[in-house]
């Protein structure tokens, strides 16, 4: 395996998935369509071709304080 080109692809992969995971977030909460101010988020990262199953769970606040536990 070239370490170099792998951390490259990587990176790109990853600053791509952030990007526009982010640009969607902020869509659905600058539309309105998110009850509650607080938004439950899950990402599941999978392989088709290697046995890889990662989830990261976390809810934030849309900065509205509405009362709701977190």
């Amino acid at each position: 395996m070239d370490e170099d080109r792998f951390n490259i692809e990587l990176r790109k992969f990853l600053k791509e998935v952030g990007v526009t995971s982010q640009r969607e977030i902020e869509r659905v909460a600058r539309d309105g369509l998110v009850p509650g101010g607080r938004l439950k988020l899950r990402m599941t990262l999978t392989a088709e071709n290697a046995p890889l199953e990662h989830v990261v769970e976390r809810t934030i606040s849309l900065g509205e304080d509405r009362g709701e536990p977190g």
